[in-house]
């Protein structure tokens, strides 16, 4: 059985509900380790209204505890996030677990808190010197982001070969998969042959040469964005490139919110994380807090 370290989020948000909720169905199948002290355990833990079970194992962050405000954007609840991502890295670093899961953050509060990583791949990308890749999805369907949290007038300008030819080999490596790889255009009908655009053509030469490197044509395209996501694309291809943040997201969280998990490859460490927000909105007011993201992240670490 897996150890994995959980690492708490944002403790104004859902994560720890969703934790207490749902350790009793995962204990089953890896051994939690959850970084967050006793003392904000019990706070939340009567905030909620939620028995803390007696296996339920915590190991401390190194920052103070703080006042649970719920539904709030907080410094202070930002610095704690942050405290317990690091620590969970560290023991995943130290091998003392075999994976980590994030619970969800607050990127304003990690901003007030004064972290300058816009959210946990960056962070992991400086921790561990290397292009992490941000793959998003479930079983049904995976797509993975050449470009990420930047705006979009700036995507064109990271649109060139040779960058693009080791993102899809380091894809490629971290899958440890033989299976076709749809890769977007990123101009509408693929640029039409540089009608709309030209930056297809350099997604043509890295998939070529990518091809070539591995030995077999595994990546295909610049597949027509507009028709990448149909159900006749959907049949044929699980993992998908997408150039930019919206285009892949956008069509993925339209399928598959509720159950879709974020997957940083090309890194050391195993680290899969929940693939939605904080939803301040409804923290600690009982409301109905769903676990199948969570519980696909355990899923996706039993497997790999």
């Amino acid at each position: 059985m897996k150890k994995v370290a959980i690492s708490i989020g944002d403790l104004n948000g859902i994560g720890i509900e969703i934790a207490l909720n749902a350790h009793d169905t995962i204990k089953k199948d890896i051994e939690p380790i959850y970084v967050v002290s006793k003392r904000m355990l019990k706070e939340a833990s009567k905030l909620l209204g939620i028995d803390i079970p007696k296996d339920f194992q915590t190991i401390s962050p190194d920052v103070d505890d703080f006042n649970i405000k719920p539904g709030k954007v907080s410094k202070k609840s930002g610095k704690y996030s942050f405290a317990s991502f690091k620590k969970a890295i560290e023991l995943a670093q130290n091998k003392e677990v075999d994976a980590i899961l994030t619970l969800p953050i607050n990127k304003e509060a990690w901003d007030k808190a004064g972290v300058k990583y816009k959210g946990h791949t960056d962070y992991l990308r400086e921790v561990f010197r290397q292009d992490a890749i941000m793959m998003l999805g479930c079983n049904k369907m995976f797509v993975a982001l050449y470009t990420e949290h930047i705006p979009l007038k700036d995507v064109s300008k990271r649109v060139k070969t040779k960058p693009f030819k080791k993102f899809l080999l380091d894809l490629k490596s971290s899958l440890k998969s033989d299976e076709k790889i749809a890769v977007l255009g990123l101009n509408p009908h693929a640029g039409d042959n540089s009608v709309l655009g030209d930056e297809e053509k350099y997604i043509k030469k890295a998939i070529k040469g990518a091809n070539k490197k591995i030995g077999f044509e595994q990546f295909i395209g610049p597949i027509v964005p507009d028709i990448a996501f149909t159900p006749h694309f959907r049949e044929n291809f699980k993992y998908f490139v997408a150039v930019y943040h919206d285009q892949g997201l956008a069509p993925l969280k339209a399928l598959y919110f509720d159950e879709s998990i974020n997957v940083s490859l090309n890194l050391p460490i195993l680290r899969v994380s929940v693939d939605h927000g904080t939803a301040f909105d409804i923290a600690y007011k009982g409301k109905d807090v769903k676990l199948e993201s969570y519980l696909n992240c355990v899923e996706y670490i039993c497997n790999h």
